[in-house]
């Protein structure tokens, strides 16, 4: 089965609304990666740099499998979509509070993204590109 290199035609904009979206959680993560390196200190260099390794990892996933969703590689659904269910995750998780604000930004952008990979014209897309 070739995969193609470019979008397809007439992609879909549920398809392509939710790439986009989780190619920028994907830079901030690498943001956030890069701002964890700035702060170490020396009594956190061990857990400073292995989870600014792990927002690296993590936000370079998103960006490729957002990137790699819209130009036929429908396997990039899964990874799209297990990252939305951790991000709901972390959004229950940080309700209350201070992090309110925080909690129902991510909870927003999550949904987005899932109805935009679960859309109908999603689906009929991924299947065409399947087939």
């Amino acid at each position: 089965m070739p995969v193609s290199d470019e979008r397809p035609a007439g992609a879909p904009a549920p398809l392509v609304t939710a790439a986009a979206v989780t190619a920028v959680e994907g830079l901030l993560l690498l943001a956030l990666a890069v701002l964890e390196i700035a702060s170490l200190t020396g009594g956190r260099l061990t857990m400073g740099l292995t989870t600014s390794l792990f927002f690296a990892a993590f936000g370079a996933l998103l960006v490729a499998c957002g990137w790699l969703i819209t130009h036929g590689h429908t396997w990039a659904r899964g990874p799209i979509l297990l990252a939305q269910l951790i991000a709901l995750g972390l959004a229950w998780n940080l309700r209350g509070g201070e992090t309110t604000i925080i909690s129902v930004a991510l909870g927003i952008v999550a949904l987005v993204v899932i109805a935009g990979m679960l859309h109908p014209q999603t689906i009929e897309a991924i299947n065409r590109q399947d087939a």
